[in-house]
């Protein structure tokens, strides 16, 4: 598992949270002189990344209470009013304890219950690499403008990437050791984002975590997370130069449905492009060029266009002089066809054989006439 450590750092400071399926009571004490009337909230992320409120209490000489239920174990959030910073709770049945300095609201020490006890054992397992980390990268600022600088900067890259090792063997093994613990889910999550563990690894990991931990918003975004890479996978093996190009149909801009199938010539383009795609439009004038040279001979084109609007696209149809089929769902990018091509920016361009075989992509310029020359003539 290849995690950068400056990121698990934060994710250290980020992490911090109670969880309850049935009842959950949190028992909380900030130590410091706080003004009459302190708010403290119980907060969660919403579906724009945004912290929202879902309970709010007042200091009362130091302490707070929250009380209230969840189906299963979700990862929620303590700020208090005019503090910097916040504590990560996970919010499970039971009583859940919350201490901190009125400084140090970051710092806090939370236990009383299994997953709030294991989620912060992650923490403290993790504070002594991240300390080690913070060390090495202190040593290279100090090292960089010394003598013979370049020779130990050398060394600490290899003991920076030894302590990566390290860490990586120790978050691997510590979801495989705690199958039941929110944090697993939370951690092969962060690995899908990050591209940082095989696919077959984190389903392996996901597969063995309990029921419970599936059944959280965590564990349903890693499920929906390894879905996602499977399909991109797939449709990445789709797409290969010598697979069969995927068939597919969609509007033209007088509402017909054109399928693939209906254009196929000897050598097909198949344009991924847009109105608004400005590299999209310059190479307009060379496919104009080079269908109106072959086209005679062979050459089919059909334009998929990820517009927002069909007045922008019909627009650029004919200012850019397109003479071939084009087809739209505006869709953006949530387009059905770009998804089967697995194609996240344009432009994009995949020339086909008379048989509908992928034998190029994204080919532009000269090279395009040069390809479609070599296969037709």
């Amino acid at each position: 598992m290849r995690n950068s450590l400056l990121l698990f750092i934060v994710l250290i400071m980020a992490f911090s949270c109670n969880q309850s399926p049935d009842g959950y009571t949190i028992n909380g004490e900030i130590r410091g002189d706080f003004e009459e009337a302190t708010q403290v909230f119980l907060k969660t992320i919403g579906d724009n990344g945004q912290p929202v409120e879902v309970d709010t209490t007042l200091l009362a000489g130091g302490k707070f209470q929250f009380k209230g239920a969840v189906t299963t174990p979700e990862l929620y959030y303590i700020f208090v009013d005019e503090l910097p910073g916040y504590t990560a709770v996970i919010l499970e049945e039971g009583t859940i304890n919350f201490s901190a300095q009125k400084d140090s609201l970051g710092f806090a020490e939370v236990d009383g219950t299994m997953q709030n006890e294991v989620f912060f054992d992650y923490i403290e397992k993790s504070k002594v690499l991240s300390e080690r980390a913070r060390s090495i990268q202190e040593d290279m600022q100090k090292t960089g403008g010394s003598a013979g600088g370049e020779a130990a900067i050398v060394a600490l890259n290899d003991e920076m990437e030894e302590l990566q090792e390290e860490y990586e063997t120790f978050e691997v093994d510590f979801i495989k050791n705690n199958p039941k613990a929110l944090i697993s889910a939370l951690l092969l999550d962060r690995a899908i984002s990050m591209k940082s563990v095989e696919t077959d690894q984190v389903r392996s990991m996901y597969d063995a975590l309990s029921q419970e931990i599936k059944d959280t918003k965590a564990g349903k975004k890693v499920l929906e997370g390894l879905d996602r890479v499977k399909k991109t996978e797939e449709a990445g093996k789709s797409t290969a130069i010598g697979a069969k190009a995927p068939e597919f149909s969609g509007p033209n801009p007088e509402g017909e449905i054109i399928a693939l199938s209906d254009v196929m010539g000897k050598v097909t383009l198949v344009d991924f492009w847009a109105a608004w795609c400005r590299p999209c439009r310059a190479e307009n004038p060379n496919i104009v060029a080079v269908y109106e040279k072959y086209h005679d001979k062979g050459l089919h084109v059909i334009g998929v266009s990820l517009d927002r609007t069909a007045e922008a696209w019909k627009k650029a149809i004919a200012d850019d002089g397109l003479a071939w089929p084009q087809i739209s769902n505006i869709a953006y990018f949530d387009d059905e066809i770009a998804k089967l091509y697995n194609v996240s920016a344009i432009p994009a361009a995949f020339l086909l054989d008379e048989n509908g075989v992928i034998v190029a992509k994204n080919l532009r310029g000269p090279q395009l006439e040069a390809k479609v020359a070599e296969l037709l003539d």
